[in-house]
């Protein structure tokens, strides 16, 4: 089954402003969590959860078919 990722804008400025490394390592922790729906909170309201990559991390909400990410973070 597709899933679908929705970004927040400030992820969207966060993703720009960081090194081709960076980039490519929030969006593999991106990956990770989207392929992972047993990782997802319930679906609906603000419950959240927290994935981590080797120097990253990402804040994401679950809805039906697809997760919000919500903030992200690297630490490059």
């Amino acid at each position: 089954m597709p899933y679908t990722v929705d970004l927040a804008f400030r992820v969207e400025e966060t993703l720009d402003d960081l090194s081709e490394d960076g980039r490519q390592e929030i969006m593999e922790t991106i990956a990770a969590a989207l392929v992972r729906p047993d990782w997802w909170p319930e679906p609906g309201g603000w419950r959240g959860a927290f994935v981590f990559g080797p120097r990253s991390w990402m804040w994401f909400t679950a809805f039906l078919g697809g997760i919000e990410v919500i903030d992200v973070g690297w630490a490059g």
